[in-house]
């Protein structure tokens, strides 16, 4: 059964939605598939004016997951407010819900400068350098606010006014989403409920909703290498956005790896180490997200790779971030 979600789309019907969205100057070129994503399907378009990045979300009949309803409209959101706290995202030029000639929701972006960051090419000094911006825009990021905690685009239900009341919505959504699929969880759904639900109270420590990518990992960073090193040119993909616990995002930041070894990271975003009660919410955060990787890839049907990917460094982590969580006290 294939699930795969980018879709194989008319270059002349998005021709024709920039046109109408204004966006076409001159002899329009031909849009080319952009490769790499596992939901959206992705195009990018040359033009004079400058690059343009077209995203079409997945057709109303796909199965996807509680929390991906909307999730353009939730990056429009997010890259709107992030340029206006002065962190460098694409510029948003249309958003559409539900176009009806591709079947699916719009979302069109000025092209940013830049390709995915790639540690393993840089030298030692560049890769402190890029790491120390993302702590500093990371930071910058978690200065805009809102009203509510959960996400924007009401996918879950309304905004909450706590945070442990939203991120509980969010684990039992996931959690419902596993049985929906399928999913093969290295525990049981119910014993998963039990260890967060018991830890929620350090969750009310949280009081203000903050703006959160929480799907900053190095293929959303863009780096552009210069005579003087590499430089951060831009934070892409925001679909995952919620309003949230800042720490939410140190997630992403070490993917199934150990934030606090990433110094540059920290030294950027104005912090040394974690507290203990910073470090108890971000397993509990890993143990969301773990659980989001593991059920999207049902319905994704994602290749060998990146399930060789999710049994061999995903799943050992959520493990052990559940069994370190079921034996700590709660708050």
């Amino acid at each position: 059964m294939s699930h795969a979600y980018p879709r194989h789309l008319d270059p002349g019907l998005l021709v024709r939605v920039l046109a109408d969205a204004g966006l076409i100057d001159g002899a329009p070129g031909v849009p080319h598939p952009v490769g790499g994503g596992t939901y959206n399907s992705v195009y990018r378009l040359d033009r004079r004016a400058g690059d343009l990045i077209v995203k079409v979300s997945p057709g109303p009949a796909a199965p996807v997951l509680s929390y991906e309803h909307g999730l353009l409209a939730t990056e429009a959101l997010f890259d709107e407010l992030a340029v206006a706290a002065g962190v460098p995202v694409p510029p948003v030029l249309h958003t559409e819900q539900h176009n009806a000639l591709l079947d699916g929701d719009v979302l069109v972006l000025g092209r940013c400068p830049g390709v995915p960051w790639r540690p393993a090419t840089h030298t030692d000094a560049n890769r402190r350098a890029v790491r120390h911006r993302l702590g500093r825009l990371t930071a910058r990021l978690h200065t805009v606010t809102g009203t509510g905690f959960g996400y924007p685009g009401g996918a879950l239900g309304p905004l909450q006014p706590r945070w442990d009341t939203a991120f509980r919505q969010m684990i039992d959504a996931v959690l419902a989403d596993a049985a929906r699929f399928g999913a093969r969880l290295p525990r049981p759904a119910a014993e998963i409920r039990d260890v967060v639900t018991a830890h929620a109270g350090a969750l009310a420590a949280v009081t203000t909703p903050v703006l959160v990518h929480f799907d900053l990992w190095d293929g959303n960073i863009l780096v552009d290498r210069g005579t003087d090193g590499a430089r951060l040119t831009a934070l892409i993909d925001a679909e995952r956005a919620f309003w949230g616990d800042p720490i939410a995002d140190f997630v992403s930041v070490a993917l199934a790896g150990d934030v606090e070894q990433d110094t540059a990271f920290l030294d950027g975003y104005g912090i040394s180490v974690l507290d203990p009660p910073a470090r108890l919410r971000l397993a509990l955060y890993r143990v969301y997200l773990h659980l989001i990787m593991l059920v999207e890839a049902v319905p994704r049907n994602l290749p060998a790779d990146h399930r060789w990917f999710l049994r061999q460094r995903i799943v050992p982590a959520l493990i052990t971030d559940l069994t370190t969580l079921a034996r700590e006290a709660p708050p």
